[in-house]
């Protein structure tokens, strides 16, 4: 391996979105999945009270001993959270449903909304020390605007917004823009929105088509080419503890995951490009 690749920094994107099914965990899980599949080393890092990125990636309650809550508030090593998943290069830091308590146990802390920035720098650090990479951490966010989607989006580069093709979608979207906004103004200025991937998308539904339509006419390119369908396979898969891509490589819901990481790939690598062309 060339020594530029054994030192890359991951790329930290947080997976939010404050409304609930919308497919935020799916597309984590599943994103993920892809992108360790087409060579991509990937870290998932489970923030969600709930836990549904460790169930649907077939992690037991047995296996999660030291979890993403001893990271914010014992302050453990990212490192010491990882496990393996049925993935070949996808490791996962599983939650705990003590997270659910993090924001009154830290309310009095210094810097309690950089506690993940520095669990993950430290990551950063200690992969390059070792001469390892990275390429990819997902931070599976709740579904709410709490202080722990507050430490996510601090501590991540870009925010990843999965969008339900529904009629409130757009509604919930500014909320999360304004709290976007406001990590940027005051705790991560460099943060940025890495895209808006539209879910459960029905092609029989007219309102779907026209939900994706006003999306882009609002956010340009910054909506992701790929859509990810309504599929049954998509939602049965978490049950049986694995990514779709495992459960039925061949569905629709698996065909769309796979093309939503060559693209977000392609666009690392434009942005990559891009900065290279800049003037120092």
């Amino acid at each position: 391996m060339p020594d530029d690749a054994a030192r890359k920094a991951p790329k930290v994107i947080a997976v939010a979105n404050q409304k609930g099914g919308v497919g935020k965990t799916t597309t984590a899980i599943n994103l993920g999945t892809a992108l360790a599949a087409i060579g991509q080393k990937v870290v998932i890092l489970d923030l969600d009270p709930q836990g549904n990125a460790s169930t649907g990636l077939g992690v037991p309650k047995a296996q999660r001993v030291t979890t993403s809550y001893d990271v914010l508030v014992g302050e453990r090593p990212l490192a010491d959270t990882l496990v393996k998943t049925l993935v070949p290069g996808l490791l996962l830091a599983p939650s705990d449903p003590d997270l659910s308590g993090a924001e009154l146990e830290l309310a009095n802390a210094p810097r309690r909304s950089y506690r993940l920035r520095h669990a993950i720098d430290r990551f950063r650090r200690e992969l390059s020390a070792r001469g390892e990479s990275c390429d990819y951490v997902l931070i599976d966010c709740p579904p709410s605007l709490n202080l722990l989607t507050v430490n996510a989006m601090t501590a991540a580069d870009s925010v990843l917004v999965p969008l339900q093709c529904e009629f409130f979608a757009l509604e919930g979207l500014t909320q999360l823009m304004r709290t976007i906004e406001l990590v940027r103004g005051n705790l991560n200025p460099a943060l940025a929105i890495q895209g808006v991937v539209l879910t459960m998308y029905d092609v029989r539904n007219n309102l779907s088509g026209q939900v994706a339509e006003d999306v882009r006419a609002h956010f340009g390119d910054k909506v992701y080419q790929t859509m990810i369908p309504r599929n049954v396979r998509v939602s049965e898969a978490p049950s049986f503890g694995k990514p779709v891509l495992l459960y039925d490589l061949q569905c629709a819901g698996s065909q769309a995951y796979a093309a939503l990481a060559r693209e977000v790939v392609r666009q690392e690598r434009g942005e990559a490009a891009q900065r290279e062309r800049e003037p120092a």
